[in-house]
């Protein structure tokens, strides 16, 4: 099968071929860590909610509630993690990127191929997370396609930062004070009902809220979709601007 037509799928490759080698080591933070989150906060901490029968569950089981929010959550760690540091390692002198625009391919080819194999990975590792919930039976099927576009939701604006950044510094700071943040104030943990006004209404606009809601399939779904797609519609064309400046430079 010949990929002329689409070189964007040798940027793929690329990364396939990394992964295959590397896999074993990248299973603990992809899928191990939400799972002990799912355990011990499900299980464990579910137990005491469950017994108190909070009003903002509706008659859900907390297990039922956190689940799908650590999936989003867990989904916009790894758009995070795949357009941060490999972007930046990579649009560096040495760094693969420079090795592939030698080539035929375009910087958008670059861009277009990493992103697709970010969604590879988020497709692979939420599946694996979605599968121990179904076990449990904490989640839907339906939340995987909810799981995917909030990785890519994420990874597109991230990637077309990280391939500007001249330091990781930044990239340091953006997980500090942006994703982590968001990851404990978006309803993953707790419901935003219970926030006071002003941070709930803080809330009901983040991106990974909306990721969250979409996994767990309430709320208006349509609006949920279309928030991370404006994500994505508007960081691949800043992308593709900000990954032909740095490597044509």
């Amino acid at each position: 099968m010949t990929t002329t037509g689409f070189p964007a799928v040798h940027e793929f490759g690329y990364w396939w071929h990394r992964y295959r080698r590397t896999w074993r080591g990248t299973a603990v933070i992809s899928i191990a860590n939400p799972l002990l989150f799912v355990t011990a906060l499900g299980f464990g901490l579910g137990r005491l909610v469950d017994e108190r029968n909070s009003a903002y569950l509706h008659g859900g089981s907390y297990l039922a509630f956190i689940g799908p929010g650590l999936l989003a959550a867990s989904a916009m760690q790894m758009g995070f993690i795949h357009g941060s540091g490999p972007v930046f390692q990579s649009a560096r002198i040495g760094g693969n990127y420079r090795a592939a625009v030698t080539t035929p391919m375009e910087p958008s080819d670059i861009f277009t191929g990493h992103l697709l194999f970010t969604a590879f990975r988020a497709t692979l590792d939420s599946a694996a997370i979605l599968l121990v919930l179904l076990v449990f039976r904490a989640a839907s099927p339906a939340a995987l396609p909810g799981a995917v576009l909030t990785a890519l939701g994420f990874a597109t604006p991230i990637s077309a930062y990280a391939v500007s950044t001249d330091r990781p510094a930044k990239l340091s700071a953006l997980f500090r004070f942006v994703i982590m943040p968001l990851y404990v104030f978006s309803g993953t943990f707790f419901p935003a009902e219970q926030l006071p006004g002003p941070l709930r209404t803080l809330v009901w606009i983040s991106p990974l809220w909306h990721g969250t809601e979409l996994c767990r399939g309430s709320g208006p779904i349509v609006v949920h979709v279309l928030v991370l797609l404006a994500l994505i519609v508007i960081g691949y064309p800043a992308g593709r601007r900000a990954y032909t400046r740095r490597l044509t430079a």
